[in-house]
This record gives structure tokens, sequence and C-alpha cells, in this order.
């Protein structure tokens, strides 16, 4: 068992003591970095989707006033390493997709830059090229593996004979769109190679880079570069937004090393345009989900399976999980699961909030919905009746499983009792009404790798950590958690995070960052208490790392919650809205209530606009994304999101790590689409399986 902290500073509602920095314009983003004498780097995209680049004609570009150099595959730098196809930046005359990076331009100013990439004259060989995904290819395959290391299938039981003894069967497709997480702060790398980080045969590498994981970042691109650690300092305090988009490396941050070691001396940036950004900082796969359930008359599952066909793109795979939370969610004798994969000649997809998780609760909820239709049962009910006593994938118990517990407050706190089962039952002026329901779930995860250090200095405890803020709150509440562990008030202690000279962290992700900072912060600031007690004098300090969560192999760790929706959708014209979204999580201790509710009512906004907004409309003619900006890729705005309320259970759940807490970045997202989805079709009697939810879909 895990030895847990009391609290004293977790717990606070604090405000964020990043705050007034970014009101008032002080915070320092990657490309405000205040350098000496900057140059800038623009990118030159292809225009083709799969062939060759035959010719680069520079001499516009090269002539302009206040050009420095034009790189090409023909003049850049041969990277160490080619490993990684979407890393190996102008290595080859190669094209995989249209928006590849062909050319760069380094100018002295960026309006200088932009145009002479205008400039620049590209000629290609192009071949015929392929972005239809379809489950009926004749050249899906199955991946080794799924991201984060799953299996790719799954086979208990048998699923054939589940569907054809049942009484009663469901057997149904639905899909999910190719979506862009694009946060307000675009990819952007000031790049500097510095003397004074070299080892004797040249300069070492400064990156300023917006990121979810400075030490990930160095890891990498310290690979593909061919220098050692210490060569390379990765720079973030702070990030604007990323949702798994910058949650690893993508060629816009080798291009800008490569644009920076070719001027010798001088910085360079790189801010990717918004557009750029929609071929060159990865998306969610779209997926075609083909779900099966049996079930008795009571509603009692004998039977679940879901098979899942998505893209990749044909440089380099990339598998996301759509399947696997079918596996643990709920009791099934006979169960299955498979991801098939179509190579494409499209961009590389990759994290986007709640991967594998989020699409993969859209078809499995929704199937749900329609069984309980099928049976004339409550869908919370039917839900509940299929909740499992174990881990139905490992037989292993949870270490807390609170989604029954979320199903019945959500339903207290929306009003269910007494829901007409009937659909298209209540018209309020001019308007169909439907509520709707759909369960969500998400890993409770931990990284092996983290390090903190605790010094005490000035009468103050200054920890440091290099670990990342996304503007999920990490500056606020790692302090919180140091506190309680030093057994000090929060006000005596300082975190300092973002940078390659604290110790090692991991990449901000798979709601694992708390808790895996936290837990290193735990360990180090134990050791620094039981070391010095409260007689440390200025300059006494700790370091320390995880330590292996003894319980981990022994239980299920996951975060649950339940998501509400009222869904209305106009008599004559479809027009649909969401007046109301409740969700209530059950995600262990809340460490700062404050932090916690922002992140699940923004996790829970942005399923909104997966539900009903968010679709990237590629071209299969050209292979590009046609809605490539935040003027025709539609979010949610205010006018949205009406009465949106966020909640949680009191959890304590002593196995997850020291803190008993559980990740609130990514719960959030999950099953609210599905909500919205089944409430659309209580309102209308329509039921809608493919996203998003759009008013043509009504007007029959």
């Amino acid at each position: 068992m895990t030895q847990t902290l009391e609290p004293r500073a977790m717990g606070q509602d604090l405000v964020r003591r990043d705050g007034p920095a970014k009101v008032h314009g002080t915070a320092i983003y990657a490309d405000e970095t205040p350098v000496e004498n900057p140059l800038y780097c623009r990118v030159v995209q292809s225009t083709i989707a799969r062939g060759r680049v035959r010719s680069v004609d520079t001499t516009e570009a090269s002539a302009l006033d206040g050009v420095i150099t034009v790189l090409t595959p023909g003049t850049a730098e041969r990277l160490a390493s080619t490993d990684d196809a979407e890393l190996a930046v102008l290595q080859s005359d190669d094209v995989g997709f249209r928006g590849q990076i062909v050319a760069a331009v380094v100018a002295e100013t960026f309006e200088i830059a932009r145009e002479a990439a205008n400039l620049v004259r590209v000629e290609y060989d192009a071949v015929d090229h392929d972005t239809r995904l379809s489950a009926d290819r004749h050249d899906l395959y199955a991946p080794e593996k799924v991201n984060a290391g799953y299996p790719t299938d799954t086979d208990v039981g048998n699923m054939e004979d589940a569907m054809a003894l049942a009484p009663v069967t469901l057997e149904q497709t639905y899909t999910t769109p190719m979506q862009h997480n694009n946060p307000m702060e675009p990819h952007a790398t000031t790049a500097l190679w510095d003397p004074a980080r070299g080892d004797g045969s040249g300069p070492g590498l400064i990156l300023w880079d917006s990121t979810q994981g400075v030490h990930p970042m160095r890891a990498t691109v310290r690979g593909v570069l061919g220098l050692e650690a210490d060569q390379v300092r990765v720079v973030c305090p702070f990030v604007g937004g990323g949702f798994g988009s910058k949650g690893t490396p993508h060629a816009n941050v080798v291009m800008a090393a490569m644009a920076a070691r070719a001027v010798p001396g001088r910085p360079v940036r790189l801010v990717l345009t918004r557009q750029q950004m929609f071929s060159l900082a990865g998306y969610r796969t779209p997926t075609i989900q083909r779900m099966q359930l049996a079930a008795e008359r009571d509603g009692t599952l004998r039977g679940i399976a879901i098979d899942v066909v998505e893209q990749t793109s044909r440089i380099k795979e990339f598998a996301e999980q759509t399947g696997v939370p079918t596996r643990k969610m709920y009791a099934a004798a006979n169960r299955r699961s498979t991801h098939r994969l179509a190579a494409l000649d499209v961009p590389v997809p990759s994290w986007m909030r709640a991967p594998g998780e989020c699409p993969g609760m859209f078809g499995p909820e929704v199937a749900m919905d329609e069984l309980a239709h099928e049976l004339d049962l409550d869908p919370v009910e039917l839900r509940i009746r299929n909740e499992p006593e174990l881990d139905p994938e490992t037989g292993k118990p949870f270490s807390s499983r609170n989604l029954v517990a979320c199903l019945r407050e959500g339903a207290e706190r929306f009003g269910w009792a007494g829901r007409d089962l009937t659909p298209r039952a209540r018209l309020e002026d001019g308007w169909w009404v439907g509520t709707g329901v759909a369960a969500s779930v998400y890993p409770t995860m931990r990284q092996a790798q983290s390090t903190a250090a605790v010094r005490f200095d000035g009468g103050r405890y200054i920890a440091r950590i290099g670990a990342a803020d996304l503007g999920t709150g990490a500056w606020t509440v790692l302090p919180q958690i140091a506190a309680d562990a030093l057994g000090v008030p929060v006000e005596d202690v300082d975190v300092l995070i973002g940078d390659t000279d604290f110790p090692v962290a991991s990449v901000a992700g798979g709601s694992s960052g708390t808790a895996t900072w936290g837990s290193a912060l735990v360990e180090a600031a134990r050791e620094f208490r039981d070391k010095f007690g409260r007689g440390a004098q200025d300059g006494d300090e700790v370091e320390a790392g995880v330590r292996p969560n003894p319980d981990a192999g022994s239980y299920t760790m996951s975060a649950y919650g339940a998501q509400f929706a009222e869904v209305c959708v106009h008599a004559y014209t479809g027009e649909v809205r969401v007046p109301r979204l409740y969700g209530v999580f059950a995600a262990g201790r809340i460490l700062n209530p404050r932090l916690a509710r922002s992140q699940l009512l923004g996790g829970m906004t942005m399923g909104l606009g997966m539900a009903l907004h968010e679709q990237s409309v590629l071209d299969p003619r050209f292979g590009h994304v046609v809605n490539h900006d935040l003027a025709e890729y539609h979010v949610p705005a205010n006018a949205d999101v009406a009465d949106l309320q966020a909640h949680w259970i009191d959890e304590h759940d002593p196995h997850v790590n020291a803190m008993g807490s559980k990740g609130v970045g990514e719960i959030g997202i999950v099953g609210t689409a599905a909500a919205i989805v089944n409430a659309a079709w209580h309102a209308t009697g329509v039921r809608v399986r493919d996203l998003p939810v759009t008013l043509d879909r009504f007007l029959t």
C-alpha cells in the first residue's frame, strides 16, 4: 500500500501562481524569448501528397534583401539519425504527404522570410496518392502494438457464439472524424547553437520550445542531431496549450535547430502558422468502430466487441488505442477488440487529448444507449447492471472504481428521475428536447522516471523539476504537494519547472504529470525533512526520484465519470444546442478544486466541440485539410456553453500514489460526445452514429 500524505496545502482552492504573469503579459513563451539579434525561419511545404522533389529554385528568394540562406534537400545538413521519418527534415527528395517541409528560408525579419518562402520554386514528380479511409480496404493490417504499448487485439470467450445465442443483440458501426488539436500558442521554437554548451567538437544547442516535456524533447533532438545530453538544453517555463500536440517533437523543432546551425552565432525563431499546424503538428486519426453487443433481456451483457479501423501515415506508424477502454469497462464473459490500420499518404497522426479513450468510448457508449432502448431499460440502470467486480480483462481488483456513484450522483444533480424513455416526446417552443448519458474512463498512470531536488535557501524551500505547465496548473499544485511532504506552509515553498537544467521529468501526457512529478517531489521532500528536520540551513539540498509503486501490479487503476447532457434540436431548422452539460467524476483526491474544475470543464467543452463542430475535412483529390484555420475549423464559443457543471465525489485511493490523486486533464472529454449524441436521439428519434452532429442529420 502506498503511504499517502495527510493534506494541509493539498485540497486548498489556491489561485494560480502563474496567473498574474500571464494576465500582465510578462510570462515568456518560446517565440518571445529575449535573445540578441534573432533571425526568422519560414518553411516551404509540398503541394503534392506523394512523389519526389525534382528541383528547388532558390534564385529569387536568395536575391531578396535580408535573406541569409535557403535550405533545401540538396543543401541542408545530414542528420545523425533518420530513423524517425517525421523528423528526417530535408534529408531526401521523397514527399510522403502534402504539407511536408521541402525547403526553409532564414531571413532578418519574419516578413522577409515569409515573402522569400513564397519565392522558392519547387517542381515535383508526382505519383498517385491515396488518402481515403474505409473499412473495406484490402490493405488493412494489424500493427504490432497500439499506442502506449497495449496489445493490438484481445479475444476472450467466443463472441460469435454470444451473438448467435443471446436473446438480444446489437451490431452497428460508428465513426469519428479527423480532428486537430490546435492550441492558442502555435508550435514555436527559438534555437541557438551556444559554444558554452559545446564539447570541444562544436557548440551545443539551446532550444526555447513550446513543449509538454523538456527532457523527452532533449532526448529526441539529441539523437536526431548526434549530440550528447549535456550539449542540449531545452527551456519551456510556459506553454500556451498543447492537448497532446506538443507531447512529442515534430519536424518544426528539428528544422529550427538545422536553420540555426546554418547561421552560426545567431538565434533563429520558427513559428508554425495556423495553417501549417494542420499538417505538421499531429492530429487525432479518424476511426471506424464496429460494435457488437450480446445481452440477456434484463440487460446483462454476455458479449461485447469492438473492431476498429483507423489511419496512419505511410511514412510513420501511429496506432491509436481506440479499442482498449472496451476491454475493461463492463462485465461480459465474451469480449473481442481489434485494431486495423490503413497506411495512407497523409501527415503523421499523434496524441490528442485522451487518445484512445476519447474516440474509443464514443461507439461503445452510443451502442449501450441503443441497447437500453431496445430493452426498454433506463440507460443509467443498464450501465449499473453491468458493473464488474473485477477488471474484466486482467481479473485484478480495482484500486477504486466509483462509476456507479458517479452515475447516481449525476442523475440526481441532473434531475434524471422520471425521465420518459420514449424519444421525440418533448416539444418546447419549437425545439425537440432530450437528455442523454454516457460513462467515462481514463487510466491512472505514473511514469517511471522523474527526479526532484529540494533546497533550502534564504528562508525558503525551493524545489526543482523539469516539469511542464500547459495551463493545467503545475506551477500551483506542485508547491502544494511539496509543502505537505515537507510539513511547512505552502507560502514558504517555490517549485521551479520547465528546464532541462533541472532534474529529469516525464512528459505532461496521459494525465500522469501531477502523479509522476508529485511523487518525485514527495520523495525528495521526505528525504530532506528526514535529513535536516526543522534545522535546515542555507544550501542544504536533497535530490530523489520516483520509487516503484508496490501496488502497481496488483490493481487496475483508473478514473471514472458520468456525463449528462440536455440537447435541443429545432423542429424546423435542425439547429442543435446543448443548454445543460453536467459531469460527475471519481478522480481520487482533488489536490486543488479550482484547477481541477477548470480542467474538467475544459475537457467537457472540448467534448462538446467534438460532438457538434470539430471535423478536419480532407480533400482526397489533393490530400490536404481544407478548413485549416480557426475561422473554418469550428470550436465551441461561450454562446455554445450555457449550464456547464463539473462535480466529483470524495474518493480515497491509497494505492495510486502518495497524494492519492488521479489525473483530471483528460477524463472530462471522454464520454461527452456520446452523452450529447444520446440526448440528440432522445430529443428527435434520429440516431446519429457519425460525428459531428450537424443540423442536416435531422432534416429528413
